[in-house]
């Protein structure tokens, strides 16, 4: 009976490590993890959304969009740095995501732009949002609102201005 007991305290903590280990979100053979946007402050329009995006296919894919009912549009946009001005360009085209790899969505980069939004974001809630890729389809995700000064690769360090 005690190897039965051990045996099924074994098989919980196996299936509870492999959970923590699973993506957010799934659509064929592409995972999204760590989808975020920033707490909005009063009267502030936009927002960008950011994530990790896997493609376990051996073929590439593509983000082509993201739909959301928080904002009366959604684009994909990049941060591009010209004679030393950065400037947001438009990604019509959509995202490439390469075969067997990554990409990711971060602050200073490749982001979702969500615009007129028609609520603030609030801390601790969520924002839905639609993922369309075009060879594994549509996927319904939620970004996890963090504060307004969240700022992923920072913590602990001491900056000065």
């Amino acid at each position: 009976m005690k190897i039965r007991q051990w045996a099924l305290v074994a098989a919980l903590g196996l299936c509870t490590a492999t959970s923590a280990w699973a993506s957010d979100f799934k659509v064929g053979q592409i995972e999204i993890d760590d989808l975020w946007v920033r707490a909005t402050a009063p009267g502030q329009a936009n927002g960008a959304g950011y994530m990790e995006i896997d493609n376990d296919a051996k073929t590439a894919d593509q983000l082509l969009s993201v739909t959301s009912d928080a904002a009366e549009r959604v684009e994909l946009h990049t941060v591009q740095t010209e004679n030393g001005v950065a400037r947001m360009r438009h990604l019509p085209d959509g995202i490439a995501v390469p075969a067997n790899g990554e990409v990711k969505l971060a602050p200073g980069g490749y982001h979702v732009m969500f615009l007129k939004l028609k609520q603030p974001f609030a801390e601790g809630t969520e924002v839905p949002a639609t993922l369309k890729f075009q060879n594994a389809g549509e996927v319904a995700v939620k970004f996890k609102v963090k504060p307004i000064g969240h700022n992923p690769g920072m913590h602990g360090m001491n900056m000065k201005h």
